[in-house]
């Protein structure tokens, strides 16, 4: 079975590269300014985000050995390991991403931020769903593959 976007392809390989991509952006938005310390949603996107990073950039390295050598590891434990991590991840990111987005909301409804560093956050969760809905679509794949095992 080698569907496109299960792990060890072309796609997922984009995939991969796409949630480091969006990741990093997020955790730039959020970065550029200081005043995030102050709300824990706002830590916890950072946190979250940390950890997606180095997750979806090691997957990418695997996927690229895959793709570039025609070398498809799809060993039952490993993959059991991706697609729990995946899974995780995905959930997390998506909390990350709804909590920073609701407290941006009420900061602006509440006027107890400024215009530009308000905008800087909603751009951060915007990306961040960004990030969750490519590492939802990895997810979704490889656990399809999974029972094939």
């Amino acid at each position: 079975m080698n569907c496109q976007g299960l792990w060890g392809t072309s796609a997922s390989l984009a995939l991969r590269l796409g949630q480091a991509i969006f990741s990093t952006a997020s955790l730039l938005f959020m970065c550029l300014d200081v005043e995030f310390y102050s709300y824990t949603a706002f830590c916890f996107l950072v946190t979250i985000m940390g950890l997606v990073i180095p997750w979806s950039l090691t997957l990418a390295l695997m996927d690229a050995y895959s793709v570039f050598f025609k070398r498809p590891s799809r060993q039952p434990g490993v993959m059991s390991v991706i697609v729990v991590g995946d899974w995780v991840l995905s959930f997390l990111s998506l909390a990350a991403a709804s909590s920073t987005a609701s407290v941006t909301d009420i900061l602006i409804t509440s006027h107890s931020c400024r215009a530009k560093l308000c905008s800087r956050y909603q751009l951060s969760a915007a990306v961040t769903f960004l990030s969750w809905f490519l590492s939802l679509a990895s997810s979704l794949f490889n656990l399809w593959l999974l029972p094939s095992l």
